[in-house]
């Protein structure tokens, strides 16, 4: 029981701890900004459920910590739920009641009854404090401990496979994919397994000369550690730098904010790039993962940075290193996900705050209730997929790879 409680714990408490941070910011961009317009916020809750502690500040919002730990939410006077969905019935009441009680012009300190431009910067500082929190954490890392640079040496050909086809040779040093130049193996990495079906030009060097190299991964089903169960493209390399090659880069403060710009650019750019191969019916969509993917990975990153050294200051170290990457990198996903134009995230909120400036007048209250059932059934349905991978892939993608 103690074995089964201690792994339990392993997996939930960091995806709770990482959940809970991300969401916060997430929720403190909403909450600067509409506090910067004068919005009336009645409540900004840290966790859901019964309260476990609470204060009212000067403003009138009551800060709370509750006891379910999945998150947390914004609460703007007037609303009628914690998401800020309108109801133009509900709305329309709460004006009367408001201008009655207050007197005319008193509506203004009520989101939904501020300029659209106002509205949409509220709504668009969640996602832009998800990827404000990444950049940060990268920075972080990289300012502190720098990133160390593998270059793509080949190190091993596996025969008959689209590496051997192309006339890769150990030793060759990849310095290019479709153009794209290559500093690290793990660039090389990613976009083989994001590649499957694809024909991707690679350029290497051998013996001081640049070479082209075409091949097409193909598609393998393999066990990965963290992520469970997984389906990458591959072409049968195995990279590994000669001695004295790799090397450990450091960053001045705004050189590491540069990085961490770049590193959360990359992160979505992965993330669209996938997400359009699914469309194009490239991808499966398997890779998506919801809530328990999620913890099994924080578990797994977590056990695994643990376990890479035995001296408890440094495991410490590693531990807390791993989970800041990791929560960069949930953070984009979250960030990533709220823009999408599904009405009850920030995005569909987004949607139609451009009809109503387009239009010079809100959704109809018809269209509006409509898109939110849609919505909702819509995300419960990516949540239903996601978990139905992750239950699957039980027996965050694999970033540190040295195969291609």
């Amino acid at each position: 029981m103690t074995g089964f409680l201690g792994q339990a714990l392993l997996y939930i408490v960091p995806f709770l701890l990482v959940l809970t941070f991300i969401v916060t910011i997430h929720e403190l961009g909403h909450f600067l900004v509409a506090r910067a317009f004068g919005v009336k916020v009645d409540r900004f809750s840290i966790g859901f459920g019964r309260t476990i502690v609470a204060r009212t500040d000067r403003h009138g919002t009551e800060w709370r910590l509750a006891w379910l730990p999945l998150g947390g939410y914004v609460k703007f006077s007037g609303d009628l739920d914690p998401s800020s969905v309108p109801d133009q019935a509900g709305l329309a009441e709460l004006k009367q009641r408001v201008i009655a009680e207050n007197g005319p012009g008193a509506e203004r300190d009520y989101f939904h009854f501020k300029p659209i431009w106002q509205r949409a910067l509220i709504v668009a500082a969640g996602p832009a404090a998800n990827f404000a929190l990444s950049i940060a954490l990268f920075a972080l890392i990289f300012g502190f401990l720098g990133s160390t640079l593998i270059p793509a040496r080949v190190q091993s050909v596996m025969p008959d496979s689209p590496a051997a086809a192309a006339g890769f040779m150990p030793g060759d040093l990849i310095t290019a994919v479709n153009g794209r130049i290559i500093r690290d193996s793990q660039d090389v990495t990613r976009k083989v397994m994001l590649s499957a079906g694809d024909s991707l030009r690679f350029t290497v060097n051998r013996d001081d000369r640049a070479i082209v190299l075409l091949a097409t991964p193909v598609r393998r089903v393999e066990d990965d550690e963290i992520a469970g169960r997984i389906n990458v493209g591959r072409i049968g390399l195995s990279l590994l730098p000669e001695p004295g090659e790799a090397r450990i880069v450091r960053y001045n403060p705004v050189e590491a904010v540069g990085k961490g710009f770049g590193m959360t650019g990359e992160v979505l750019g992965t993330t669209m790039s996938y997400l359009g191969r699914i469309v194009s019916g490239k991808e499966s969509g398997d890779m998506l993962s919801g809530p328990l993917g999620i913890a099994k990975a924080a578990g797994g990153v977590t056990k695994q940075a643990a376990s890479a050294t035995a001296d408890p200051g440094f495991q410490a170290l590693n531990v807390a290193t791993t989970l800041v990457y990791f929560a960069a990198i949930v953070s984009i996903g979250i960030g990533f996900l709220n823009l999408l134009p599904i009405p009850v995230l920030d995005g569909g909120h987004l949607l139609f705050y451009g009809y109503e400036a387009v239009a010079r007048r809100p959704v109809p209250a018809r269209v509006q209730e409509i898109g939110y059932r849609v919505g909702l059934a819509l995300l419960a349905g990516l949540m239903l997929f996601a978990t139905w991978n992750d239950l699957q892939k039980l027996s965050l993608f694999k970033f540190l790879g040295g195969f291609a």
